[in-house]
């Protein structure tokens, strides 16, 4: 049977969104900031000569390149001032984690609430403008050896530089206004809008490579199968969830006695959701980014076999991807999605309890229990879907945007922002009964102190 909750958000209309004034003020900010970002995609870097730019990107565009580009929203083929996208952002925010979790000195500031997350999240900031100085300097440095420049020097290396990291900076700006202001998970909707803003593009040039024959006609019909297939799969598994019993007993309140209750807590078969496709693309794309436009020129015989080794379809690239993904999705379920731990304590200071499990450290080890479990079955499907529709897509030579990745970004995201405009729909309704409540209350007690001296 539906609880109340779910009944009241199948009841949802666009009656009750219009008089969500909060909710409609969020999603227009969060619309306005990624129109921003969209716009910046286009404005282009200083000193780029744009003809050899379109000409490189022809060829590379089935590559790495692809890939890159991809998670740029199409700002590094146009070589905007966001060429170098979030994914500085994102690697920072993935070596500060992974450090919270070795370093005592961190892992004592993740424990000391929101003054150490502040902290964490400045050493983050920190830590992206190291990393995008580096990968801005690199690509500016391999642009000039690969005649993408149109006057090479240091005053270009210098204006590449700085555009480049206060490109990344604002977006991570935007990511975080977002997060705070708006609807939805910042960082995560400024690469689903990239991905979804490049889609008919995409759609439209594998298309048109089936129309001139460069694709046999049950190529295309496999990769829309392919495509439609993966999109169902990975809809159904974000909403597949484990329910762990949980029971409440009764207690007593000053002079009112409460019976016990019932109810469940669910546990996803993917807790992290996108964060690990993204976390392991951005180690992954890395190295290579600092050699993507050299061309294969003066490159060092290290990064020669990184290149070799290391692009899509590539079987190092694909057990790497696999591998980092697999990782990722206990590291960040286990250490910030849902902490066994935290959810214990929450659990006895509740009063609940799972039936046969006692409170406390028994509850935090019988979650372990159940959620290492339940990361096997998600871990796999993660790399399932991140590595067959890369197979078909590098064997194809088709655009890096019908990835499994990018289905990845495209469901979770959408999924996860829907989820959000119920929740605040709902809060909505809740607090439209409340008042409802008091001013009938209000009502009632008026009524009542006018027929009071009509009785005497």
């Amino acid at each position: 049977m539906a609880s109340a909750a779910e009944q009241m958000a199948a009841n949802m209309s666009w009656k009750a969104f219009g008089r969500a004034t909060e909710l409609r003020q969020r999603i227009v900010f969060t619309l306005g900031l990624l129109i921003i970002y969209r716009v910046g995609t286009y404005i282009p870097v200083p000193g780029i000569d744009g003809v050899e730019l379109r000409n490189f990107f022809e060829q590379a565009a089935a590559g790495l390149g692809g890939v890159l580009n991809m998670f740029t929203g199409g700002a590094l083929s146009r070589m905007g001032v966001f060429a170098l996208g979030i994914m500085p952002y994102i690697s920072a925010s993935i070596i500060v984690q992974l450090m919270a979790s070795m370093v005592p000195a961190l892992e004592q500031l993740k424990k000391e609430g929101e003054q150490g997350r502040k902290k964490l999240n400045q050493y983050t900031r920190y830590g992206t403008v190291a990393l995008a100085t580096a990968q801005a300097y690199g690509l500016a440095v391999s642009m000039e050896s690969g005649g993408l420049a149109a006057d090479p020097g240091w005053f270009f290396r210098a204006a590449c530089v700085i555009t480049l990291v206060g490109g990344t900076m604002f977006l991570m700006w935007l990511g975080e206004q977002i997060t705070q202001r708006g609807i939805g998970n910042g960082i995560s909707l400024i690469i689903f809008v990239g991905i979804i803003a490049e889609i008919p593009a995409a759609l439209a040039q594998f298309f048109e490579s089936g129309r001139s024959g460069s694709l046999t006609t049950p190529a295309v019909l496999g990769v829309i199968f392919m495509l439609t297939a993966t999109l169902f799969f990975v809809v159904f598994m974000e909403r597949s969830l484990r329910k762990i019993h949980i029971q409440y007993p009764r207690r007593q309140v000053g002079m009112k006695v409460y019976d016990g209750g019932s109810s469940h807590l669910p546990i996803k078969v993917n807790p992290a959701g996108v964060i690990p496709a993204i976390f392991a693309s951005s180690l992954l794309l890395l190295p290579t980014t600092l050699t993507t436009f050299s061309g294969g020129q003066a490159t060092s015989p290290v990064m020669s076999w990184v290149l070799a080794n290391f692009g899509p379809g590539q079987p190092l690239y694909l057990a790497f991807f696999a591998g980092m993904v697999i990782f990722f999705t206990y590291f960040y379920t286990l250490n910030v999605s849902f902490k066994t731990e935290d959810v214990a304590d929450n659990l006895k200071n509740q009063n609940g309890f799972v039936p046969g499990i006692r409170p406390g450290k028994r509850t935090a080890e019988y979650l372990d229990y159940v959620v290492n479990r339940i990361l096997v079955l998600g871990s796999a499907y993660l790399a399932l879907v991140v590595l067959l529709p890369e197979i078909v897509r590098t064997n194809l030579a088709i655009t890096a945007y019908f990835g499994g990745t990018s289905i990845l970004i495209i469901v979770s995201v959408g999924m996860d922002t829907v989820q959000q405009i119920q929740s605040h729909l709902l809060a909505h309704q809740y607090e439209g009964l409340l008042e409802k409540s008091q001013l009938r209350g209000r009502k009632g007690g008026k009524s009542k102190a006018r027929k009071g001296p009509a009785r005497r």
